[in-house]
């Protein structure tokens, strides 16, 4: 049975390994400002993005580098001398967003699978053919593109992969095609340096030219004025009628700029969605759980499923994020055997463990502290908060670089979490 591949974020290289342990297929990611994420970009060497591939293929999966920047006229040379490096690495594809590059990939490697970003705003038939004859093995079509549109471009083009996004942030403008941050600050969102001002809180004015009478429109208490903030995406309650469709090939997280945890979180939650499927399963509260443990702008299901007249959700006007159900408190490091602090930790408090899908966490109780299971979760409790040098703390916080020593090895990257407080700062709920 063809199964459809789960494709994650990575915007560094430890983000990478994570997504990857904790359930991806493939991951994307890229070097340089010719990446639509330039700030996760500048975090990857090519030597780290050389030991990310091969991290990926001694495990059998993929990784995709992003050649998705918008190009001007004097970076051309740049471009060619960059593509030809990245094919050194040999990536398992090559992510591109304009005609011009596309064509000049094929040339330059011309045995390279060529994605064409979701930038590229491809929504019908007509699209999808131009650039599947130009050379491109996969669309990752415009995330307002409807199920029933991806049927007809499947059917249409069996041979041409589609890919589609499923979590995220979602833009305010169509497909990524914005000039807000352009004009506000001069970072210009299609060469990787988006601001993201539509997440910014607006006030409203009205001006009479004639007098030079300038009025401030005061808002209705609730409405707010965050009026272009978009809601992020969530599809993990929709996976059985993505897959049902059987024209998709990859199911796609938004999020390289976004944090070890959701890189995890994410992976693990949609491969239990995706595996579930095979099995003929179906748990949206599990998936749903931990989605939900993410900080957010409120989710909605956008308009794979729905059409977009047809949503009046796709809004968070009266905030601009929102913590999840958890706090992270803690990361475990690839040996296992001890964990950096991402929040206060006093001895005793309980924390649920977060591992990877088919890893195994030791039920023990030592002087260090004790581990074990309840309705199906497993927990930590510490009685002492012992570093690796020996100190002991009474309580550790955010930025301790004291690795604290754990009471037995945990699988590499896994995370410690509570449940939030209000006295965390938690926003309004959706």
């Amino acid at each position: 049975m063809r199964k459809v591949e789960l494709l994650s974020p990575a915007g560094t290289l430890e983000k990478l390994k994570i997504a990857l342990d904790f359930g991806a297929d493939a991951v994307y990611g890229g070097v340089s400002h010719f990446s639509l994420r330039i700030r996760s970009g500048k975090e990857f060497s090519m030597e780290e993005f050389k030991e990310g591939i091969e991290y990926a293929h001694a495990r059998g999966k993929k990784v995709y580098a992003t050649l998705n920047g918008f190009p001007f006229n004097s970076q051309l040379n740049l471009l060619k001398k960059h593509i030809l490096k990245m094919a050194e690495l040999k990536p398992d594809a090559f992510i591109v967003a304009t005609p011009g590059v596309l064509k000049l990939c094929h040339e330059l490697a011309p045995d390279m699978p060529l994605h064409l970003s979701t930038q590229a705003n491809v929504m019908n038939v007509l699209d999808a053919q131009i650039y599947y004859d130009m050379g491109a093995t996969r669309i990752i079509t415009a995330r307002e593109i409807s199920l029933k549109d991806l049927i007809a471009i499947k059917t249409e083009i069996p041979d041409l992969e589609l890919e589609v996004f499923v979590h995220g942030s979602m833009c305010f403008a169509y497909s990524g095609r914005c000039l807000i941050s352009t004009l506000q600050s001069g970072r210009v969102p299609n060469r990787g340096s988006c601001a993201n001002d539509c997440r910014f809180e607006y006030e409203l004015f009205a001006a009479n030219p004639e007098t030079g009478t300038l009025f401030r429109l005061d808002e209705e208490e609730g409405v707010g004025t965050y009026i272009m903030n978009a809601k992020d995406l969530n599809l993990a309650s929709h996976i059985k009628e993505i897959l049902d469709s059987n024209v998709v090939d990859s199911v796609k997280v938004e999020g390289r700029t976004k944090t070890a945890y959701y890189a995890a979180t994410t992976a693990k939650a949609y491969r239990m969605a995706l595996d579930d499927y095979y099995n003929d399963i179906e748990d949206v509260d599990k998936y749903q759980y931990e989605l939900e443990s993410l900080q957010n702008r409120g989710y909605t299901d956008a308009y794979l499923i729905s059409r977009p007249f047809e949503k009046h959700d796709t809004q968070s006007l009266d905030f601009t994020m929102q913590l999840g159900t958890h706090q992270v408190c803690g990361q475990v490091n690839v040996e296992g055997t001890h964990f950096l602090c991402k929040y206060k930790t006093l001895p005793n408090d309980e924390m649920e463990i977060v591992f990877p899908l088919g890893s195994v966490v030791e039920i023990v109780d030592n002087e260090i502290g004790t581990t074990y299971e309840r309705d199906g979760k497993f927990y930590l409790k510490l009685k002492q908060l012992k570093a690796q040098n020996g100190k002991i703390w009474e309580e550790v916080h955010s930025g301790n670089v004291n690795p604290i020593t754990l009471p037995t090895i945990f699988p590499s990257y896994t995370f410690f979490r509570i449940p939030a407080h209000p006295d965390m700062g938690t926003y309004p709920k959706k």
